[in-house]
Order: C-alpha cells, then sequence, then structure tokens
C-alpha cells in the first residue's frame, strides 16, 4: 500500500505544478511581492509571466555550447550582446564541436565536472542514475513561463514520456504547441501529373496501395529504370510508412523496440512479428519486384541518391522541407516542380507521421544546484525560463533584435529584413542569421507558439504543414517503460540483438534475399527464441507498477 500511495502521490506532481502555475504567473506568487517564497527575501532581479527576466547585478552561468560546424560560435554575434543587454546575464561557455558534444557531455556529467546549463540534450536516461543531474520536475514550479506552455498547450501526456521509474524527469525539453509536418516523400510533380495522377486530388485520402498506382502510372510514362532511389539507406521511409502500418520500422529513426501499445487492452504487443508487419514488408518488396523502388536505397549513401534525383533519373526521394528547398537549387532537370506529400495512410488510418511535440532539451547539473544554493539557483531557472520558455526569449533566440535582423507588422507578424537569409527565406540575401548573427541555432532555437514555428516557414512550407493538420489525424502517444536501471539494463540486453535481427530481416524481405511466403514462420519463431514475448512481459509487468503516475 505504501508504495501505491507513493505512485500515486507522484502522479500529482504535474498535475499540481500546473495548478501553482495557473495560480502565480510571476514574483507576485510569494508571500511578499518580489520576495522569495521561502524566506521573505527581497529578490535581485525581475521575472515572471510576460516579463524579461533581468538580473540588477551581473550575472554569469556555465553552460556547454555545441558549436556546428555551418555556424561556429563568435565572440561578436549579436545573440550574445542582445541576451546580456536584456537580462544582465553572461555565459561562461564550455564550446565543444558538434560532432564531439555527445562524448564531452558524458565526460563532464559522469567526472562531476558539468557546467550548470546542458542544453542540446536529446536523450537524459544515460545520466540520471549518477545522481549528477537535477530531477527538474520538483524545480519547474519556480518557471512561470515553462508551466504556463504546459498549461495552455496541454503538454502533460507530452511530458510523461520523459518520466523516469522515480516519477520525475530530468531534462526540460522544448515544447512546440503543434506538431511539425516532419519528413515525407519529395516528388517530381510536373512528371506525376504528365502521367495522369491528380496529386492535389488524391494526396488527402491515398493510401500506400494508391501511392504505389501513382508510381506504377509513372513508371509506365517515363519508362524509368526505377521511379523511387532514396537516401538515409532507406530508414526514413521505413519509418514513416511502418507507422501506417501499426508496426515499426528504420533503424535509428523509428524501429524502437519493436512495441506498439494497445490503447484497447492496455498492454503492449511486439508489434514487428504480426500480420501487420508481414504486409508492411510485403508491400516494399512489391515497390522492389515492380522496378518502382531501386534496391540501392537501402546500401547507397546519400550524395548517389540524390544525384539520381537531380539528374532526372529518378522522381521520388525522402526529405524534410529544408532538405527540398536546397533541392530544388540544384536540380538539373529542366522544368522540374519539386513538391512534399502528404504521406500516404494505411491499414491503420491516415496518421499523422510526428506525435510528439518535444525537443531535445536542457539537463541542469547538480553543481549549479550545490554552488549557488536554493535561492541563487532558483534565480538561475528563472532566467532558464525567460530565455528558452518565453515568447519574448523564444524569439530573440529564433529571429534576433526587432529592427536590426527583422520586422513586425501591426498583427505581430515576423519578417526577416531583406539583407539577412535563414531558412529558404530570402536565399540570395548576402548576410546568414545564423552564421553573422549566432541567431536560430541550436543550442537556444527550439520550441514555442504555432505562430511562432509558421514564422521561420517559407509558404510553400506553411502550405505543407497546414496539409498535414487538416488532412491527417493526430496520433495516441504510448506510455513509456519507466523501468528502473537494472529493468532497463535487463531489457537491453534482450532489445539490441532482437532489432538488430528485426533490422536485418526487414531489408531481406524487402529485397527478395529472404522469401516472405517460405521463410515467414522461421523468422517469427527466431524472434520468439531472441526474447520477444520476455521483452513484452517486462514491459507490461512495468507498466503495471506505474501506469497510476501515467494516469492509467
Amino acid at each position: 500500500m505504501k508504495k501505491t500511495k507513493k505512485a500515486l502521490g507522484i502522479a500529482m506532481a504535474l498535475t499540481i505544478a500546473v495548478a501553482t502555475a495557473a495560480c502565480s504567473d510571476d514574483q507576485s506568487a510569494s508571500p511578499t511581492p518580489g520576495s522569495n517564497a521561502d524566506t521573505g527575501q527581497a529578490l535581485n532581479y525581475t521575472f515572471g509571466e510576460g516579463k524579461t527576466f533581468h538580473a540588477n547585478e551581473p550575472v554569469s552561468y556555465s553552460m556547454m555550447y555545441s558549436d556546428h560546424e555551418n555556424y561556429p560560435n563568435k565572440k561578436d554575434w549579436r545573440l550574445w550582446s542582445s541576451i546580456q543587454e536584456k537580462t544582465n546575464v553572461t555565459f561562461d561557455l564550455n564550446i565543444t564541436a558538434r560532432t564531439e558534444y555527445e562524448n564531452k557531455k558524458s565526460l563532464l556529467v559522469n567526472s562531476g565536472d558539468a557546467p550548470f546549463i546542458i542544453p542540446k540534450t536529446y536523450d537524459e536516461s544515460p545520466f540520471v542514475a549518477g545522481g549528477q543531474i537535477v530531477p527538474i520536475s520538483d524545480w519547474v514550479q519556480y518557471m512561470p513561463n515553462y508551466m504556463k506552455a504546459v498549461k495552455d498547450w496541454g503538454m502533460d501526456k507530452d511530458l510523461r514520456a520523459k518520466l523516469k521509474s522515480d516519477g520525475k524527469y530530468y531534462v526540460l525539453p522544448g515544447m512546440w504547441e503543434v506538431a511539425g509536418g516532419g519528413y515525407s516523400y519529395v516528388i517530381r510533380k510536373d512528371i506525376f501529373e504528365k502521367a495522369g495522377v491528380d496529386v492535389k486530388g488524391l494526396e488527402g485520402k491515398w493510401t500506400y496501395e494508391d501511392f504505389y498506382e501513382a508510381l506504377k502510372k509513372v513508371k509506365a510514362f517515363t519508362g524509368a529504370k526505377y521511379v523511387w532511389s532514396d537516401e538515409f539507406n532507406g530508414k526514413s521511409a521505413l519509418n514513416i510508412a511502418a507507422i501506417q502500418y501499426g508496426v515499426t520500422g528504420g533503424d535509428g529513426w523509428g524501429l524502437s523496440n519493436g512495441t506498439r501499445f494497445n490503447e484497447q487492452t492496455k498492454q503492449f504487443e511486439f508489434a514487428d512479428a504480426t500480420n501487420d508487419f508481414k504486409d508492411y514488408v510485403t508491400y516494399f518488396n512489391k515497390l522492389v519486384k515492380d522496378g518502382i523502388l531501386d534496391p540501392e536505397s537501402f546500401t547507397q549513401d546519400d550524395k548517389t541518391a540524390q544525384a539520381k534525383f537531380f539528374k532526372g533519373d529518378t522522381y521520388v526521394i525522402n526529405a524534410n522541407y529544408q532538405l527540398m528547398s536546397d533541392f530544388k537549387t540544384k536540380m538539373q532537370a529542366p522544368g522540374a516542380d519539386l513538391y512534399m506529400i502528404v504521406q500516404p495512410g494505411g491499414p491503420k488510418g491516415m496518421l499523422q507521421i510526428e506525435t510528439s511535440r518535444l525537443e531535445n532539451g536542457i539537463m541542469i547539473s547538480k553543481n549549479a544546484l550545490d554552488k549557488l544554493g536554493k535561492d541563487k539557483f532558483i534565480e538561475m531557472l528563472r532566467f532558464v525560463d525567460w530565455l528558452w520558455y518565453s515568447d519574448e526569449g523564444q524569439t530573440l533566440s529564433l529571429w534576433g533584435v526587432e529592427g536590426e535582423t527583422y520586422t513586425k507588422d501591426a498583427s505581430g507578424n515576423i519578417a526577416l529584413k531583406p539583407d539577412v537569409t535563414y531558412n529558404g527565406i530570402n536565399p540570395t540575401a548576402p548576410k546568414k542569421l545564423n552564421v553573422d548573427f549566432g541567431f536560430g541555432g541550436g543550442v537556444f532555437a527550439y520550441g514555442g507558439s504555432a505562430k511562432l514555428k509558421m514564422s521561420k516557414m517559407t509558404d510553400g512550407e506553411k502550405d505543407y504543414n497546414n496539409r498535414i493538420l487538416t488532412l491527417r489525424k493526430a496520433r495516441t502517444l504510448a506510455p513509456p517503460i519507466m523501468g528502473t536501471p537494472d529493468e532497463s539494463e535487463q531489457m537491453n540486453l534482450i532489445s539490441k540483438p532482437l532489432m538488430d535481427y528485426v533490422n536485418t530481416m526487414t531489408l531481406k524481405f524487402i529485397t527478395g534475399q529472404a522469401n516472405i511466403a517460405t521463410d515467414w514462420n522461421t523468422y517469427t519463431a527466431q524472434v520468439e527464441s531472441l526474447g520477444a514475448s520476455r521483452y513484452v512481459k517486462m514491459a507490461n509487468d512495468i507498466f503495471g507498477k506505474t501506469k497510476g503516475m501515467l494516469g492509467y
């Protein structure tokens, strides 16, 4: 009974924090306005919802910084001076090349020498057990802008995905009000239409089988050896299609642990040995057999796939919208009209690909709490809250300084200055927002309102995202498997060889190296012998113990 009560208590943490934020949006939440809630001591800084954080005395916080090779850090970036002007805060940066960032992060955290603020964190799990990272869910009640986003955008279920076995989370994720369009298929719309495919008329309702029929028309019209030759070793395409078949696919993109959560039974199942999975690999095998999908898609490098598309040898390739914008400048085929389609639906429905509205996020080192003390630690969190979670801070990080790098119209719509380019906007402008000013970079610029998300899109990308939101249905988020470190290690020992085998056989089935008709039973037997049922039993046992704190 004690365990049950504890779990239920933890389950209320997010709800209580939201309620707290709803009642108090700035320093007036304290017993004395402008004072510390616990001590009554007057604050030496300004903070709050709708207010700019500003410290009365200059303050500096240590922070890891992932230095991107395409826009390397400069000391004189307007980014740094604009943050200092507004907040009186500077950073003591630990600058690390992007390619070495994860290794350096692990070294610093595990040695106990981590800077206070650790942004650009995609997976905090390896750092939890060591005790060097603050369980930040214990402190978010001090962050009014963060809690306002949680409440206003209904982020509770999204944040549950970050919970660990103790019912806490250890990273402040970037949060978007709406999910994005994500990766899809870029097609030669001019060729599809000449082949008799009504792209805009069909894409709202087409399934993968309908897409197959369209691809056959293109092959017949062009006589091409292959209509589709893909990049990313086919992993993005496999991930996108797997969602519509109710399975997992695309090693590193969506293969994961091969499970799905059944909302009717409230149990995990191993999806990648079901008849749904058989239908999924059969579909792609049909594309290969019919000379539609190039089997080299699963082995070639990205530049090879792109070259075929640029020359006009193929007519479909996988990409996101930013990549497609770049592709448009490199096409060698005259009259090429590139178009990003809404991803086809499938047996499980017409589903949106992107579900999570969470981005990579920020870990806070325990060093910050130990060295600053509680009151100064809360002050730092309120600065983080302003920079990463207030509309003002997010706009600054993304677009820079109004009047210098962008302007706003009467409706608040942002327009990049004509001599500045970013994300396909003003492509011929001489100055780059990230390279020359430091704004729009991955360390700061992630998360925000739907309006802010749309502000960085060209008209074409806005149209693509609107088509996704209009024509496809949002998916239900699966609960996390909140194992203890020991349980997670046991499950990883099962999952690694199991999913390596699934991934290998997926490609063999698709390319015809294995025969789906005659080798399927051998495949499912091997999946079982590698521990699929054991893995699922552990997942369901863990879910049974933790579902209370997840709201089930």
